[in-house]
């Protein structure tokens, strides 16, 4: 089986990997997985060479548009290549912090309108409305699990299997998709480290813990969880 996912980008995946099928709710915690989908952007855009990382910050190094929307209107966000200047492109951890929701609910309205995910209304207390997102087709979102469960088997040997790994580690959803026991998880965790995308996901989960900061009611409607990569 292969281990690629055919027209869907690492956030997709990674959106597909967090949601309930059935019920459209993350398994982890909302605005982790907020995070992590600004990580994976930045990762796809990487992948595809349109962007590098050096010391802790993004520079755009080709700011031709990708075919995806989302990501053309992620890469169109980021400050144009800058020539001679030291400090130039932007510091990784604060703009997955800042943009996290931001690349989320790009990312979900692009999955609606592929009628990939389906979007229902709910009301908090009556009152309060959020929204769930099941996916349209469970098979999809069966077939993406077995792509990454034949990923780990084989030990992420690829970029992409590595690298999606590593955010599943960090925004704490290795014990809902990993299959391999202890050794996964502890793997999958150590890639973390290795990946910068990860690790600025990471980073902003373990700050958001030390405060005592989650979130469960928001934007997709999350639960509750943790990051393995602490």
């Amino acid at each position: 089986m292969t281990t690629d996912s055919p027209g869907l980008t690492l956030p997709e995946e990674l959106l597909l990997l967090a949601l309930d099928p059935q019920r459209g709710k993350p398994y982890c915690r909302t605005r982790f997985l907020e995070y992590g989908m600004a990580g994976a952007v930045l990762a796809e855009l990487e992948l595809q060479g349109r962007i590098a990382e050096r010391h802790g910050r993004v520079r755009v190094i080709s700011p031709l548009a990708p075919q995806d929307p989302l990501l053309a209107q992620v890469l169109g966000s980021l400050p144009a290549p800058d020539e001679g200047r030291l400090a130039g492109g932007v510091s990784a951890k604060p703009w997955i912090r800042r943009t996290g929701r931001y690349v989320e609910e790009l990312c979900l309205d692009h999955l609606v309108g592929r009628s990939v995910l389906r979007r229902e209304t709910h009301r908090f207390l009556g009152l309060l409305p959020y929204h769930r997102h099941p996916v349209a087709d469970p098979a999809l979102s069966a077939g993406v699990r077995e792509r990454f469960a034949a990923a780990e088997t084989a030990g992420f040997p690829g970029p992409r299997g590595r690298v999606l790994a590593a955010l599943v580690s960090a925004i704490g959803l290795s014990h809902e998709v990993a299959r391999g026991g202890l050794r996964s998880h502890w793997a999958m965790r150590d890639l973390v480290h290795d990946e910068w995308t990860a690790h600025a996901v990471h980073r902003n989960v373990r700050q958001d813990r030390s405060n005592g900061i989650g979130g469960n009611i928001g934007g997709t409607g999350g639960t509750g969880g943790g990051s393995d990569g602490d």
